[in-house]
């Protein structure tokens, strides 16, 4: 498979024509697993839908850059889904953070996609 540029402009136009939601932000816990803590700003795109009925998840690194630099595709044996997660100007060390948080969990596992890079 290759990386498809127009899968890419895509989502720049869901972040660019979208508000950016956070519900739970760096340092807040997840509101039902009280255990998880949240490294950077976490939320969703207004008015898009993602696989969970909800709109698209996103994660906002620290600076003011929002590029959609990568995306992680994340699995969830708990809630028997998967879904997509947008990450907007993270920071290499941000990145892994993410990348930290989904794979750190038995039943939870993500897989990083960088933009441009052939899958």
């Amino acid at each position: 498979m290759r990386s498809n540029p127009e899968f890419w402009r895509l989502l720049d136009e869901l972040v660019e024509s979208s508000e950016i939601v956070i519900d739970r932000p760096r340092g807040s816990r997840h509101p039902r697993l009280a255990h998880i803590v949240y490294p950077l700003d976490y939320g969703y795109l207004a008015g898009t839908t993602s696989t969970d009925g909800e709109g698209i998840d996103v994660w906002l690194g620290s600076g003011a850059d929002r590029t959609l630099n990568a995306i992680l595709v994340s699995v969830d044996m708990d809630k028997r889904d998967s879904e997509i997660k947008l990450l907007l100007g993270l920071s290499e060390a941000e990145i892994a953070q993410v990348y930290d948080f989904y794979n750190e969990y038995d039943g939870m596992k993500a897989i990083l996609i960088r933009r441009g890079e052939d899958i």
